[in-house]
């Protein structure tokens, strides 16, 4: 059961593209897509660090295209795509410096991983851990709605920048959705805040227009009712900001990348790493599983956990939780998901079904900012499975 009461308020944040954490994320993502559309079976641990007018990556690569690929190309166009073109932001895509510090992946984890090498003949997980995956029907995306509405506001505000409709944003920006649960469901917004990167300009302004924004993402929830706070630039000034402001690292939003801080999390995150890494695969197949369960109409929230050795196809534990919110009793549910005719955890088979070698539609780069879960275009936000499991749940 869950451990919040029914009535509580519950908070989630989202950052923007232009946050540095975030720039560093896509930039990873990007020499992902690259190593992929060379070579499907690389092996790819790309981390990027962002500073003051300075992009480093390091890791590990094995690609048979590599020689095809210029990552220093690949970070330039993805900072100048995210906005940062201006050398007064002492962040710029022209004229930061680069440093390449990447190199092949050690062969004692190749061998574990790959099919017909090591002790096993079939594809075993890239790494040990426990992974999670949770699903809600409170959003039509089958989202917890905190993380779901931060999202949107970012999503719109950047729209917003890149069009020009307001000229003083600048590409760094988070937001923050608190909302009121009454009986375990969303009953209102209680506050938002926003903080935005701009120009030097009135703070008057900066609110007036955010605010307007925010009321025009937030008010067909039917959630923004009376007494919302609003805390827009609550320091007073943000000028200074991106990477020039705060230094930026892959993999370190995890929570924004996932459900907010609703359910659980296994620590790993996703960017710059290929789908063998099961940090990333098995928890992109956990929301599938959690979300078909709760598509199925089988439970109103579901978690679903997974757990690998290295280099072992076979998951250690699954595990389902429905926070007695389930039609069936969770031992049920998770057998059906663990009986192997409707859903296949092992890595290979994730990886195949997932289509998570050569996207089509989609790309990595695609996922690293506004959110992994809950939007449509990826594969495994499909409910295509419902049908199935209403099918053994009678």
């Amino acid at each position: 059961m869950s451990k919040i009461s029914a009535d509580h308020v519950f908070t989630s944040e989202s950052v923007s593209e232009g946050h540095p954490d975030k720039v560093c994320d896509q930039i990873s993502d990007a020499i992902l897509d690259a190593c992929l559309a060379e070579d499907p079976k690389s092996r790819v641990a790309c981390e990027t660090l962002v500073t003051t007018n300075l992009v480093v990556n390091a890791g590990e690569i094995t690609c048979a295209g590599w020689d095809q690929i210029n990552p220093e190309a690949i970070a330039r166009q993805i900072v100048r795509e995210i906005g940062y073109e201006a050398e007064k932001l002492l962040f710029c895509a022209d004229t930061f410096e680069y440093i390449d510090r990447l190199h092949g992946q050690s062969p004692d984890i190749s061998q574990g991983v790959t099919e017909g090498e090591g002790l096993f003949t079939e594809q075993g997980a890239g790494d040990q851990g426990m992974m999670f995956g949770y699903a809600s029907d409170e959003t039509k995306a089958l989202m917890p709605a905190p993380i779901h509405y931060s999202h949107l506001l970012l999503d719109e505000l950047q729209k917003i920048r890149k069009a020009g409709t307001i000229s003083y944003l600048r590409p760094d920006s988070k937001s923050q959705v608190s909302i009121k649960y009454i009986n375990g469901q969303p009953d209102h917004i209680t506050a938002v805040v926003v903080s935005h990167q701009t120009d030097d300009v009135p703070l008057e302004t900066i609110r007036k227009d955010i605010i307007e924004v925010v009321q025009d993402v937030l008010s067909p929830t039917g959630l923004l009712k009376d007494n919302v706070e609003y805390f827009i630039n609550p320091t007073g000034k943000f000028v200074v900001g991106g990477p020039n402001g705060d230094a930026g690292l892959t993999g370190r939003k995890i929570i924004v990348d996932t459900y907010g801080g609703v359910g659980s999390h296994g620590g790993g995150a996703f960017s710059g790493k290929d789908p063998s890494k099961v940090d990333r695969s098995a928890a992109y197949y956990s929301r599938y599983v959690a979300k078909n369960i709760v598509a199925a109409g089988l439970a109103k929230k579901c978690e679903v956990q997974v757990a690998y050795a290295i280099g072992v196809a076979k998951p250690l534990s699954i595990n389902v939780d429905t926070y007695g919110t389930g039609i069936l009793e969770d031992r049920e549910l998770e057998a059906i998901v663990t009986s192997g005719e409707i859903f296949d955890f092992r890595p290979a088979a994730i990886i195949k079904e997932l289509g998570l070698l050569q996207p089509q539609g989609w790309s990595y780069r695609d996922t690293a900012a506004y959110g992994h879960f809950g939007r449509p275009r990826f594969p495994w936000e499909k409910t295509d499975k419902a049908a199935a499991l209403q099918a053994a749940a009678k």
